[in-house]
């Protein structure tokens, strides 16, 4: 049997710090984003299906917003996964911290995620029928801009909801505040959205589920000073 080394702290010292160096930590921080995407798509799964089989008709906006109605709760647990995420290599458990993230956060996200889809669908139904309404074009640029404003105000309560045990009025009542209060938040919310739309439009629909995980990580970065605004003034 070899001698032990000499120096044994100094082993010790080092074996502690392991999944501390920063190899370790962007090995931790993709080891979370694949797990939390994989959970999301799971998750919002039956739905996502069901958009498949849909055409692009526009009367089938109704059943598309159905099918949507899962991705509230996943996109809420995802959320609370990312940030609450360890950087440590050692102290992983993304698919845990998901699985609370959705047990917390399923009901109150659908009472957000709900009327915002149901909105969302109005506005686009309506566009997309603008000719037979009779208005005139700039009621169309009016609408789109609400959808765009409501898009951006559901940006902010999804993360509210997703890291905050608020009632379902306070959460939409902060995400209104914060859209004009953090305007770097609110156009990083903004830019994602765009990124998205990008996405769909030139590429694939599929491509912005596939990335919703870094999409979602971005969106967390974006929001740091809703989030620390929130804790110290809106939390006990």
């Amino acid at each position: 049997m070899a001698p032990a080394r000499p120096g044994g702290g100094v082993s010790t010292a080092r074996a502690s710090d392991f999944g501390t160096g920063a190899l370790s930590r962007a090995s931790a921080l993709i080891h979370t984003v694949l797990t939390v995407e994989a959970l999301l798509l799971l998750a919002a799964s039956p739905g996502l299906a069901g958009l498949l089989l849909l055409g692009p008709d526009p009367a089938n906006l109704p059943l598309a917003a159905l099918c949507l109605l899962p991705l509230g709760p996943a996109l809420s647990a995802a959320l609370y996964a990312l940030h609450h995420r360890s950087r440590d290599l050692t102290e992983l458990h993304p698919a845990r911290a998901y699985l609370r993230g959705w047990r917390l956060n399923a009901v109150p996200a659908l009472k957000l995620w709900t009327p915002l889809l149901a909105w969302l669908t109005v506005i686009a139904f309506t566009l997309t029928h603008f000719s037979a309404t009779g208005l005139p074009a700039w009621w169309a640029l009016l609408l789109a801009a609400i959808g765009a404003g409501s898009l951006l105000w559901g940006a902010h309560a999804l993360v509210l909801t997703s890291l905050f045990a608020f009632r379902a009025r306070d959460t939409a009542r902060l995400a209104g505040y914060f859209l004009f209060r953090h305007g770097r938040a609110t156009l990083a919310a903004a830019s994602l959205l765009v990124l998205t739309a990008a996405m769909t439009a030139l590429l694939t629909e599929a491509l912005p589920a596939l990335l919703a995980a870094p999409l979602l990580l971005s969106q967390l970065h974006g929001s740091r000073t809703v989030i620390t605004e929130t804790q110290e003034d809106f939390t006990a």
